[in-house]
């Protein structure tokens, strides 16, 4: 933590110390408590130190500049450097050195915020005084800085990877007579085995983090980190590269929801927090620090723990009616992404099994299996990639699972069961390799914030979706399923740039959708330019009703990937509590890339675009790095007027609706599906202006039948009505049968309800508030 770094009240603090040393694997203990709603355990942190993951990353970069094709040598995405803060992609890194005892007594030090620490019980030094020695100066220790908050931490220890049995193989120095120099030299070898030794790796990283402790760190907490130092130990390479923090989690900590799902029963889950992790476990939030993890999680056998996990785990049965459940990943992602819903979920399984289903449960691919034939060269760090397996390469449906609770368990076989697969196909057919051999989907409950969230190996529905027709649990599933490569695969370095992540899945959501549902190429054009015409209504109410700083793609402009000397940063406008409402990422960014995409034409675009994922997955980008290929990569005539200099001018750093947005709405003519809400707007207009009386027989208007998205725009323009009478408001719930639309119509058929005071219809209202969530995107 630098003195300067004075986040404000809107912004978050990203406190670690990444640019002196990362973690590089996970290993959770976790059991879960639901009577005491409280998670507690170990978490062993296994590290890397600045001069080792430098000359790592350099010597990567160097390989695929010699290695790759023109337009790969141009912008790497330099992750060697420094970077800046990032949307989905975090991770930590953690050093110590030679041990000191610290208090025996197992004294209860909690302070005000709930937290423990022994610093001062332990050294007599005041803790105030390390806050600000996160590198080497002289003679003070190094000092360890992980994002943390809403736990308590109870104890941290270095721990003696060298008494595990056969770790001697991992020690290439036998000169080393300081232990501690030994110990961090294993932890060194292990971190960088090579991709086609994970197995191995893992097995290690299992049994280190099991093995007994050599003596307890000083430590100190504030509201946003945990601080660890060893005595004696001054610079990162010194610390100990093994450490294992004991601790549990607050029943009101932000980064997990304890509550009930819609059977009534307990449950548990991460749900997105703007805080992401740090409340669940002690991390390096910064990007950077991408790292593989592994989780042994306890709870009673009546529950089901789903996880961001390579394999479907099966429950190991314990004494006393407890169950353990084991994940692991061996793809290094932001300690964001980690995931973790707790449950009496039920599997929602076919009521027949087709082949199409017995095709898909049985082609995993996972590490094991992998064909390793080289598909492509990739540029990020080594680890056992799905892109340079021949196998998983042609594999268009990968194995998936959808788990709800019970209640819902129909509601899923009738509508979200027969998706999966056509949409997981639709998104191979777009993109290619699908960058996680499997796929859990679970129908979260109904607090759940908003339509749908996407992590590794695993996405969570809204019950919001699952009315209706199936247009908008597609559309919706779609959109997650683009996040495992915009957001995931390839994760934004800053984190103000999340229209990196959810402008293109925005995108995608449409092409994939079409594709899903096998439409002819004109019907795919009506309904992609319907979409976008109820989007740009969508992105004008939000620049009239939103502040204009927080209507900046790019608001740190030049400074867009800045950190601290020691890694730490802000996220600007992180903890507004206004962004949680906003859509202006997802709609200026799909604009910007539907832009692009007509100017290029479909064809070239979505060629760039696959070979874009090839180059950059695995790895963290900066809108240059996605800008600069595409106009390096596109026939000149086609880029003409278009630099990176006037996007960023256009798009990216200014408020409001970008001007070449404006020129195409104003000079473009409404799409056919668009005229024909028209036609029916102004049928309903003209018979709620007509004074009532008796009609004779085929003098009634004839209404036509309207898609969702149609329903939708017909209920908006009536929303700008004045008034409209309750005989109008009647017929019109009855023609469409407005309750059992998806939610999006309903949305907007409860605006309509409220606003012209239509009594008969309150109940409808009252079960939206109760079981619907916000719009989608």
């Amino acid at each position: 933590m630098d003195r300067k770094l004075d986040p404000s009240r809107d912004d978050l603090p990203l406190m670690a110390n990444t640019s002196h040393i990362r973690v590089k694997h996970y290993a959770l203990d976790l059991d879960v408590d639901f009577e005491s709603q409280i998670m507690e355990g170990t978490i062993v942190l296994f590290f890397e130190s600045e001069n080792r993951f430098r000359k790592r990353s350099i010597s990567t970069e160097e390989t695929c500049q010699s290695e790759s094709s023109e337009a790969r040598t141009v912008r790497m995405p330099e992750a060697c450097h420094v970077p800046g803060t990032s949307t989905r992609t975090f991770s930590s890194k953690t050093g110590h050195s030679d041990f000191v005892i610290c208090g025996k007594g197992e004294k209860d030090t909690a302070g005000k915020d709930g937290n423990h620490d022994n610093w001062e019980q332990a050294s007599g030094i005041s803790s105030s005084k390390y806050c600000c020695d996160t590198g080497n100066h002289g003679s003070e220790d190094f000092v360890l800085v992980l994002d943390c908050c809403d736990l308590s931490v109870l104890k941290v220890e270095e721990v003696d990877v060298a008494a595990v049995p056969g770790i001697e193989k991992f020690t290439r120095s036998p000169k080393l007579t300081v232990i501690s120099e030994l110990r961090n030299q294993i932890v060194r070898e292990l971190v960088t085995l090579p991709a086609d030794r994970w197995r191995e790796q893992l097995d290690y990283f299992a049994c280190c983090s099991q093995a007994p402790g050599c003596g307890e760190l000083l430590f100190d907490t504030d509201t946003w980190s945990l601080q660890i130092r060893k005595r004696g130990a001054q610079t990162a390479t010194d610390f100990p590269h093994a450490v294992r923090i004991r601790y549990r989690t607050n029943p009101q900590g932000r980064s997990i929801t304890w509550t009930s799902d819609q059977s009534s029963r307990p449950c548990v889950y991460t749900m997105g927090s703007p805080l992401n992790n740090r409340a669940l476990f002690p991390c390096q939030e910064p990007p950077v620090a991408m790292s593989t993890w592994q989780a042994t999680v306890r709870a009673a056998a009546s529950f089901v723990v789903l996880m961001s996990g390579e394999r479907s785990a099966k429950p190991t049965q314990l004494q006393e009616g407890r169950s353990s459940w084991h994940y692991y990943v061996t793809m290094p992602m932001p300690a964001s992404t980690f995931t973790i819903a707790v449950g009496a979920w039920t599997e929602v399984k076919p009521e027949t099994c087709s082949s199409n289903d017995l095709a898909a449960e049985g082609g995993s691919f996972s590490p094991s299996d992998a064909d390793f034939g080289c598909v492509e060269v990739c540029c990020h760090m080594d680890y056992p990639c799905r892109f340079q397996n021949a196998s998983a390469a042609v594999q268009e449906i990968i194995p998936h699972r959808v788990f709800a609770p019970v209640c819902l368990q129909g509601a899923c076989q009738e509508t979200l069961l027969p998706l999966v697969p056509p949409c997981l196909a639709a998104a191979h057919s777009v993109l290619g390799t699908h960058p996680f051999s499997r796929l859990d989907i679970l129908i979260v409950p109904a607090n759940f914030p908003s339509l749908g969230m996407a992590s590794p190996h695993i996405i969570f529905l809204s019950q919001s979706t699952l009315t209706g027709r199936s247009h908008l649990c597609g559309t919706r599933l779609c959109h997650e399923i683009a996040h495992a490569w915009f957001g995931l695969a390839i994760g934004a370095r800053d984190w103000t740039e999340e229209w990196l992540s959810e402008g293109f899945a925005t995108h995608l959501e449409d092409v994939f959708w079409a594709k899903a549902q096998q439409l002819a190429p004109h019907e795919a054009r009506e309904q992609q330019e319907l979409r976008a015409c109820l989007r740009w209504r969508r992105l004008q109410d939000e620049v009239r009703s939103s502040p204009e700083e927080m209507q900046v793609l790019r608001p740190n402009k030049e400074k867009t990937g800045y950190v601290s000397d020691s890694g730490s940063s802000v996220i600007k406008h992180g903890l507004n509590p206004e962004k949680v409402f906003m859509q202006v990422h997802y709609l200026k960014g799909y604009f910007l890339l539907r832009f692009l995409a007509r100017r290029l034409g479909d064809d070239t675009y979505f060629s760039f675009l696959r070979k874009f994922v090839h180059t950059f997955h695995g790895q963290l980008i900066l809108s240059q790095d996605f800008l600069q290929m595409l106009l390096e990569n596109i026939p000149e005539e086609k880029g003409l007027e278009l630099s990176v200099e006037s996007i960023f001018q256009d798009w990216l750093e200014s408020s409001g609706i970008p001007q070449p947005l404006q020129t195409e709405r104003q000079a473009g003519a409404e799409c056919g599906l668009a005229r024909q809400v028209g036609v029916e707007v102004e049928k309903w207009n003209r018979g709620s202006r007509r004074p009532r009386k008796r009609r004779r027989r085929g003098t009634e208007e004839l209404f036509e039948k309207l898609l969702p998205d149609q329903l939708v725009l017909l209920l908006e323009h009536l929303l700008e009505q004045k008034t409209l009478n309750p005989r109008t408001l009647q017929r019109l719930e009855r023609t469409y049968h407005l309750p059992q639309q998806d939610a999006e119509v309903r949305h907007r058929w409860c605006e309509l309800i409220v606003k012209h005071k239509y009594t008969k219809a309150y109940k409808n209202v009252e079960r939206f508030l109760q079981e619907d969530q916000e719009r989608s995107q």
